[in-house]
């Protein structure tokens, strides 16, 4: 026990660093899955076909693979510097969960009944209106379980950007195992430790998040 006191200290240092990753590539997350779900409802062939190939590239490729080409083959192929290498874990994770999400936003727009769509012309709303004022925030409802199960993933994919040099808690993990390998097993409990309370959190909204879809939604 007394090992394992002094084991957390360390880790916490990288804490700061998967909060924040955590927090602003889920964010990044959110906005894209958005953008690019509604944006595959659009009749538009050029808007659907270029957001087509976005989900299908970052669904169809490993983050890992992601996350080395954005920090390691566009600043050398392209001459792009993405910032520092904060900012390249961040858009890789959100760029990549993004895509996954699109398809609940898509999916969930589906979802809500046509006798919704179908009485909002009858009162001479617009598309923007219905989509706004009737289809949302039903789809939204609908959204809130699977949104609350990727952001669990995206914080179990915060561990990847120790790969480009963050300073996380996997990081200062893999330090210490490094310094005494005797240690490893015990360490490794202490990682798995401080990953399950920080999504402990997170466990919890998503519970809540299934009992508010579970009101259902107008029909």
């Amino acid at each position: 026990m007394s090992t394992l006191i002094d084991i957390f200290p360390q880790l916490m240092r990288g804490l700061g660093i998967t909060v924040s990753v955590l927090v602003v590539s889920a964010l990044i997350a959110y906005f894209m899955a958005f953008i690019a779900g509604l944006s595959k409802l659009s009749k538009n062939k050029v808007i659907t076909g270029i957001t087509g190939v976005y989900v299908e590239v970052f669904r169809g490729t490993s983050l890992i693979v992601q996350l080395f080409w954005l920090y390691y083959a566009i600043p050398m192929l392209f001459g792009i510097q993405l910032g520092s290498n904060w900012w390249t874990g961040v858009i890789a994770i959100g760029l990549n969960y993004g895509a996954y999400l699109s398809e609940v936003v898509r999916s969930s727009v589906l979802a809500v009944d046509k006798g919704q769509t179908e009485a909002g012309i009858a009162l001479n709303m617009s598309s923007f209106q219905r989509m706004r004022y009737i289809i949302l925030p039903q789809a939204v409802r609908m959204m809130l379980p699977e949104f609350g199960n990727y952001t669990i993933q995206m914080m179990k994919a915060t561990s990847l950007v120790s790969l480009i040099g963050m300073r996380d808690i996997l990081y200062y993990g893999d330090i210490m195992r490094s310094t005494n390998l005797s240690q490893a097993p015990l360490i490794y409990v202490a990682v798995l430790i401080m990953y399950f309370v920080l999504a402990l959190p997170l466990i919890w909204l998503t519970r809540k998040g299934e009992s508010i879809a579970k009101r259902g939604v107008a029909s």
